[in-house]
């Protein structure tokens, strides 16, 4: 397929690699373009613009941080709305506001007749890489059978979730999830690490009962050890979590722990440790038992 790919960030650069090695021809766009550099050495033509990217496409897939930044690579000037064909797909790829995906699908159906499904993902950098994303797609069924020869070079599940829209309200459960998950993850860690038990040990035994999960089993080492390689980013689920908590508001859902963990990243942030995994929630509960450190100083071993 010919696929314009938009957004070459930790998650973007790896899913299009894939799609290159899967044999598709593809063409980039990343608004720092030193980041179009590597791919265009594997072989995918660089465009100047999102809407250079989009010339020709048969798909055109986004994967940028924001809702703003949707709007302005499909939108804004030089956007993939001035130069998609009616018989295009955009696939976002993003994690944005449900409402605004609606409006967005809406406002590009009338632009150029194109389609569009959104097309959120879960899984992490270590997903991209291997192709293994879960996938969660909202839109017409039949542009997903389009584009799903695409899909599956990035993910191993991928699944049509309802109208356009419905792939984000999906990605926005799966945040709320992981931020219960990592905080009940470091809290009982936490509980183990200053009872003095063998960590590592009682990790084996969680993972095989009731308490595994891939959070536990993936992140779990960097709860006792401190250290939180990037995954996900902790600005991003924090950026995420504000989306969930609107649409919950809108829905008159409490989300009392989704809340709690929000809070937790907006310090993380502001103390500088925004692009941290987003394991490193588990930063405030060490400090609350007491087992965390000053900034700056030395990490207790």
């Amino acid at each position: 397929m010919r696929i314009g790919f938009i957004g070459l960030g930790t998650m973007g650069a790896p899913m299009a690699a894939r799609l290159l090695a899967a044999g598709h021809e593809l063409t980039v766009h990343n608004r720092t373009r030193a980041r179009e550099e590597p791919l265009a050495a594997l072989g995918a033509a660089r465009a100047t613009d999102p809407a250079a990217a989009a010339v020709g496409a048969e798909l055109v897939l986004t994967m940028v941080s924001d809702t703003p930044d949707v709007a302005s690579v499909v939108f804004g000037p030089g956007g993939v709305a001035t130069t998609l064909g009616a018989d295009a797909l955009l696939v976002d790829m993003s994690t944005i506001a449900p409402a605004a995906t609606r409006d967005f699908a809406q406002r590009l159906a009338a632009a150029c007749g194109a389609g569009w499904l959104d097309a959120p993902v879960s899984g992490g950098s270590e997903g991209a890489e291997r192709g293994s994303l879960s996938i969660m797609v909202g839109g017409d069924a039949g542009d997903l059978e389009h584009a799903r020869p695409a899909l599956e070079t990035l993910g191993t599940t991928i699944t049509h979730i309802g109208p356009v829209g419905a792939g984000q309200l999906a990605k926005a459960m799966n945040q709320v999830i992981v931020a219960g998950t990592y905080a009940a993850v470091a809290e009982g860690l936490v509980l183990g690490i200053k009872a003095g038990v063998d960590v590592d040990a009682a990790l084996t035994a969680l993972a095989g009962g009731a308490a595994g999960s891939w959070g536990l089993v993936h992140r779990g080492p960097n709860v006792v050890r401190d250290r939180y390689p990037l995954g996900f980013r902790v600005r991003l689920h924090h950026k995420d979590l504000g989306i969930a908590l609107a649409a919950a508001r809108e829905l008159g859902v409490p989300l009392p722990i989704a809340a709690l963990v929000e809070q937790w990243e907006t310090g993380l942030v502001a103390r500088g440790h925004g692009d941290e995994d987003v394991s490193a929630i588990a930063r405030v509960v060490r400090e609350q038992a007491g087992l965390g450190r000053p900034e700056g100083g030395e990490r207790e071993p």
